[in-house]
């Protein structure tokens, strides 16, 4: 068993993320990776949980103030959010305002053009904050934000946080996409390890290939959005095999989208997924990859016709009711390994950033409330499995789910190197539209990498 899993306790899971908790332990306590935490279980009340209000006395006398926040976080995973606000609100006495909407990126937009921005939004792109900084429309985060997120998280989500040079938004909530599930007990019965290396990952591939199994199941079918499964891994692996440095310059056209470095990283991804002695167990040929519903994808490990599958921490929610998610259950996930000497394994993910329109002291205070530990704690205790922060102030032991505690302790891992889901950054034609279309092709009529990969380079927006 992996080191990193000892200690964890298991979760049974319902289906969806309205889940039933039943706890093996004691205690208790995205989309765009978004807060998905609303789900039972026995969590704290955020009437019971008390903060020092000293941080915000500076901001002076707030008592009857409103700040109102706008969030594409919807019942019934809004409950969490708005129960983690009131400490603050006895505090200082502000009402916190909250309202969810299906509609928030563009709704937003046009509440920006109309002149009524809300006072914060929790925004789930970097690149839609690069847009709304564009109109003039977002406030800097103050002094008091900054210094939280300086101390309390790795420095590169500072700069997605902020525009050519100057810091706008605190990151909020994260997810981690870095995973590949696996049954504990299959592993067990059958004498496996959960590898540590790339090279550990492949050898256990051929062991079982060489039974006749397939060791990995996968889908990238996602309706009109098909193919961005794919995507993380080809992320996944440019962190691998080129490193952060080359990642960054590929996901800002720094280099060309079709270098020899990309080509190799979706090369090493085909050895997987376009490898018929691997794929795709329980669910077709590789070409079935293509059209299998990214949510079914993993669910053949259950009953032993798959045994890995490379999906993000949220993929917890897609496991039936009563499947027990823990290092000793029926499913848990360990961290994709490194390729070659590289130390902790790379963190691929996502999150939201907390967006002023404003720089009310009300507005200023809440912002400082949400960047803080003391929230990211209280949010942990009110929320159910499927929400995780960056912040290395959390304590794991207070989220309720295993393979959230893993993916708070691979954040806080100082030596391992994060980066945001590269599709979010790049030009939406790109992000969401072209690099989508191509490994699709990839994948369902087995383009070749160098082919796929300068088609998106073509496709690339000249301004």
């Amino acid at each position: 068993m992996n080191t990193r899993a000892r200690g964890l306790r298991s979760v049974t899971l319902g289906g969806g993320l309205a889940a039933a908790l039943v706890l093996t332990g004691c205690g208790a306590n995205e989309t765009s990776g978004g807060d998905s935490g609303g789900g039972g279980g026995d969590t704290a009340d955020a009437a019971d949980l008390a903060i020092d209000c000293a941080p915000y006395e500076e901001f002076g006398d707030l008592e009857g103030e409103t700040v109102s926040v706008y969030t594409s976080i919807v019942d019934p995973e809004d409950q969490p959010q708005i129960d983690s606000y009131v400490p603050f609100e006895e505090c200082t006495g502000v009402d916190v305002q909250y309202e969810g909407s299906r509609e928030f990126e563009a709704q937003l937009v046009v509440r920006i053009q109309s002149g009524n921005a809300p006072d914060i939004a929790f925004i789930p792109q970097p690149g839609l904050l690069q847009t709304l900084v564009g109109t003039g429309a977002v406030s800097p985060a103050p002094e008091q934000v900054a210094a939280n997120v300086d101390e309390y998280w790795d420095e590169s989500w500072k700069g997605y946080g902020s525009v050519d040079g100057t810091f706008y938004a605190a990151p909020l909530g994260a997810n981690a996409k870095s995973f590949v599930w696996y049954s504990p007990s299959a592993f067990e019965d059958a004498g496996y390890e959960v590898p540590e290396t790339w090279d550990d990952m492949i050898a256990l591939s051929d062991e079982i290939a060489a039974t006749g199994a397939k060791p990995w199941c996968a889908g990238i079918g996602s309706g009109e959005a098909t193919g961005w499964p794919a995507t993380d891994w080809l992320e996944d692996v440019v962190l691998r095999t080129a490193g952060p440095e080359v990642y960054d310059q590929w996901v800002n056209h720094e280099i060309p989208f079709n270098d020899p470095q990309i080509v190799e990283a979706l090369n090493t991804v085909g050895e997987i997924l376009k490898n018929p002695e691997y794929v795709n167990g329980g669910l077709g040929e590789v070409q079935s990859i293509a059209s299998t519903e990214f949510g079914d994808a993993g669910l053949p490990i259950l009953d032993g016709s798959c045994w890995m599958h490379r999906q993000a921490s949220f993929y917890q929610a897609n496991w039936p009711e009563g499947t027990e998610v823990g290092p000793d259950g029926d499913v848990f996930a360990f961290p994709l390994p490194p390729i070659g000497d590289a130390g902790a394994p790379p963190v691929l993910g996502g999150g939201e950033f907390t967006t002023a329109f404003n720089d009310d002291p009300a507005t200023q205070a809440f912002q400082t409330y949400l960047s803080s530990p003391e929230w990211a704690n209280i949010k942990a205790q009110v929320s159910g499995p499927g929400w995780v922060s960056a912040n290395t102030g959390l304590d794991p032991e207070n989220l309720v789910s295993p393979i959230d505690q893993l993916a708070a302790e691979l954040f806080q891992d100082p030596e391992a190197v994060f980066r945001f889901d590269g599709s979010d950054l790049m030009p939406g034609e790109i992000g969401t539209g072209e690099l989508w279309t191509q490994l699709t092709e990839w994948i369902a009529n087995d383009k070749s990498s160098e082919a796929a990969l300068t088609d998106v380079e073509n496709a690339w927006p000249t301004s």
